[in-house]
């Protein structure tokens, strides 16, 4: 018995807060419609939960420029060579951006060069302090975010990643102490109260690496926790593999509440204890079953955007041009097939 309430009550105000979140009420739905076997439905935006049934489509494929990271290019030059390579969008680093700014490049250029160019902003990284427990330290992370979110915005995006940066590893929670997940739903929170006002939408970043938001229940909770329309969540293949989750627990997440998904694959070697960010491969170069995972979540309902996040320096010593070519087609190709099985699936 719960003080103070009966214990009907307090399941009631229980599940109403976590119904009203919408990403739990999307477990029940993605479970009936993998029951149900229906068509995909359309899901654009993170608060947005109408189902409509219609043939599957394909998604837009983003490039996060962490794949080029090592050629060194400025943004600008980097929004040449993905829109050159037949991306739909482009996810970019926040320090990029802020490089290409404090060296008297203007944003309206760039927002100008992206709609010449046919793409627009998928996402972008930064790594606010949102999450730690020091009070003065995390106020200068939302302010930090604030700054990060004005600069999405003035380029078109409404999205960005929201990594537990300086809850990501043991020294890290050494100095800071460990931070409960009902805390850090708070904390989500208050980031996504910060970027309703922008008008940007912080997506929680799963770190498979971290001691912190490594697995997709921490993250399903602290998203639906945090009791806001807007929460979202970014999962990406390798981190889930690398944080010891089983891909099928995607069925579990609502499609609506992944609008960013990052794509790569990965090696049978090293192993899953020292694998690390530069062993990420191409799609298809790898064993992650990328074709079987990328149906399930289209016959789920996803239409979000697929962003090619990859960090191989084996790639930065090739011309750049023929690395976001690959990459666009090696994504493309294995993304082809999943919606071939679904459509099978779905017609079977």
């Amino acid at each position: 018995m719960v003080p103070g309430q009966s214990r009907r009550r307090f399941l009631q105000s229980t599940s109403r807060g976590l119904l009203e979140s919408g990403l739990f009420a999307g477990v029940f739905a993605s479970m009936a419609s993998a029951c149900r076997a229906d068509s995909p439905t359309d899901h654009n935006e993170p608060a947005d939960h109408t189902h409509s049934a219609k043939e599957t489509q394909t998604p837009e494929i983003a490039l996060n420029t962490s794949t080029i990271r090592g050629h060194g290019l400025p943004v600008d030059q980097q929004i040449r060579v993905t829109a050159d390579a037949g991306f739909d969008a482009i996810e970019p680093w926040i320090r990029d951006l802020r490089a290409y700014v404090d060296g008297g490049g203007r944003l309206r250029d760039l927002r100008q060069q992206l709609d010449d160019s046919g793409i627009r902003v998928a996402g972008a990284i930064g790594f606010a302090r949102w999450i730690v427990n020091e009070p003065a330290e995390r106020q200068a992370g939302l302010d930090e975010a604030r700054r990060d979110m004005e600069l999405v915005r003035e380029l078109g995006g409404t999205m960005m990643a929201a990594p537990p940066i300086g809850a990501h590893n043991v020294n890290a929670l050494r100095q800071n102490g460990p931070i409960e997940l009902p805390v850090i739903a708070e904390r989500y929170r208050t980031l996504l109260q910060l970027g309703e006002e922008v008008g940007v939408t912080p997506l929680l970043e799963l770190w498979g690496f971290s001691p912190t938001l490594s697995r997709l229940g921490e993250l399903a909770y602290v998203a639906t926790a945090a009791e806001h329309p807007n929460a979202a969540v970014l999962p990406d293949f390798y981190h889930i593999y690398k944080g010891g989750n089983d891909l099928q627990s995607l069925a579990m997440i609502e499609a609506s509440r992944m609008p960013l998904f990052h794509i790569n694959d990965y090696p049978s070697e090293p192993p899953i204890e020292t694998i690390a960010d530069k062993d990420r491969v191409f799609p298809g170069d790898g064993v992650c079953p990328l074709v079987d995972t990328i149906a399930m979540l289209l016959q789920n309902g996803f239409s979000g955007t697929f962003s090619l996040e990859l960090f191989n320096p084996e790639y930065w010593k090739q011309p750049v041009a023929e690395v976001t070519r690959e990459g666009y087609r090696k994504s493309k190709l294995v993304i082809e097939a999943a919606i071939a099985k679904a459509t099978a699936d779905s017609q079977s």
